[in-house]
């Protein structure tokens, strides 16, 4: 029982500690694996113990708290139940039956899961006129001037109701975030782990220019309040919005009980060729009279999962570890790998972090490593692949980070409590190229038609 307490804990403190990082700075600190796990042990802890319930524990409630102006949601934007095998769709849909009053699972709709941030999208009269983030699912925070900027975000609609509020995803696609990436490697910026994270950063901006640039685009998937009649079914309403003007994701396949395993695999075939970062496949009943009939927890939905896909990851080898100088002199390690295969893309180069990291897996040049791309687009070293038991050839020599910038051959150092080591020396040509790419760039003086390659 102790240690049980003494682990209840140190789950919430862990895990509210993740959701301020990611919902209130838009810089997650845990990856989506490790945060689930956490999260399932948690909820498994709770259920053998509900005299330690807490209405503040991070399983009972979605998020951190706004920081820009609050909006009240007509109709809160509850976050969805992960599942991670077939066995518990199952046991999801058997439950919607039972609860329902139904002889046999209801027809469902599976879509993709769009990894970006929530918004709520109000019109009055056809005209939009405000924007807000998901928030603790009940107060969101206003981000209307960022979402004006976005340019499939309709400002106004064609026959719609005098009040309709829809939910959707604000997100980045593949290309603008990778080029986004690249400017800021460039600038000697710290990267966007994610699309995800990136798109929460834009539109969390103070100045509407920073989203303007970012390349943001918007799914809309879900009617949440409106005048006049509802419609019958969750594939009508995508019918209905889209004729409205808002982009839908016809992604969206109505399915039976037989045919929603093989959907979510097809989807998750998908993940490399679709344009946008999608982290899973979401399975919610379609009549929308049985939605009310199952009703929601305090959190979540009961007529909808997330079926989350684990993450790719392969074998392969570390070639070389080449060292990058930034803008303000951070040495970056960056592996060079033989060629391998992740999410749709050959991968060639993968993050390695820094220093301490390499020392603490003990990467070694030649040695076989696992690869994967974090939120599914960064490739990142994840650790070092243990030979066979019978190999007899010896390892490479134990990595020493460079003394010398590799650029000038200046002094290189490292500050008390630092990760990261520095050239020092101001004239280093790679600083100065790369301060000249960042004064000329869009966050900067803005110089149109003058980019690296120039």
């Amino acid at each position: 029982m102790d240690e049980d307490l003494r682990e209840i804990a140190s789950l919430r403190e862990t895990l509210n500690a993740a959701g301020d990082a990611y919902y209130l700075r838009d810089d997650p600190i845990m990856g989506d694996p490790e945060y689930d796990a956490a999260m399932r042990r948690l909820r498994e802890l709770e259920a053998a113990h509900p005299e330690l319930d807490d209405a503040d524990s991070p399983t009972r409630r979605v998020g951190g708290a706004a920081a820009f102006s609050p909006v009240a949601h007509a109709v809160p934007l509850q976050s969805l139940q992960d599942i991670f095998s077939f066995d518990e769709l199952g046991e999801f849909l058997e439950r919607c039956a039972r609860d329902g009053g139904l002889d046999k699972p209801p027809v469902c709709c599976v879509e993709p899961k769009i990894d970006g941030l929530s918004v709520a999208l109000t019109y009055e009269n056809g005209v939009f006129r405000q924007g807000a983030t998901r928030g603790d699912s009940v107060t969101g925070e206003d981000v209307t001037h960022n979402l004006v900027t976005v340019k499939n975000l309709p400002k106004t609609l064609r026959g719609a109701p005098d009040r309709l509020v829809v939910r959707g995803e604000g997100y980045m696609p593949r290309a603008a975030f990778e080029a986004l990436n690249e400017q800021r490697e460039s600038d000697g910026q710290p990267l966007f782990a994610n699309p995800r994270n990136a798109a929460a950063g834009s539109l969390r901006q103070l100045d509407a220019r920073v989203a303007a640039g970012r390349g943001l685009l918007l799914s809309v998937f879900n009617i949440q309040d409106m005048s006049g009649r509802l419609p019958d079914t969750h594939h009508e309403s995508f019918d209905w919005m889209e004729r409205w003007g808002l982009p839908v994701n016809r992604r969206a396949v109505l399915c039976g009980r037989e045919a929603i395993a093989a959907e979510i695999q097809r989807l998750g075939g998908e993940r490399g060729a679709v344009p946008f970062d999608m982290d899973g496949a979401v399975v919610k009943v379609d009549d929308l009279a049985l939605r009310l009939r199952l009703g929601s927890t305090s959190k979540c939905p009961r007529w909808a999962v997330a079926y989350k896909y684990p993450p790719d990851q392969k074998t392969t080898m570390l070639l070389d570890i080449l060292i990058q100088v930034g803008r303000t002199g951070v040495l970056t390690p960056k592996a060079l790998l033989e060629p391998v295969r992740l999410a749709g893309t050959s991968v060639r180069y993968a993050t390695l972090h820094n220093e301490d990291f390499i020392r603490e897996k003990d990467i070694r040049v030649g040695d076989a490593v696992l690869v994967r791309k974090a939120g599914d687009i960064i490739p990142e070293v994840v650790g070092v692949v243990p030979p066979p038991k019978d190999a007899d050839a010896p390892r490479g020599e134990e990595y020493a980070f460079p003394a010398e910038c590799p650029a000038c051959g200046g002094a290189v150092s490292r500050e008390a409590g630092e990760a990261a080591r520095r050239c020092v020396n101001l004239s280093c040509p790679a600083q100065r190229l790369r301060g000249l790419i960042h004064f000329c760039s869009r966050d900067a003086m803005d110089i149109e038609g003058l980019g690296p390659a120039n």
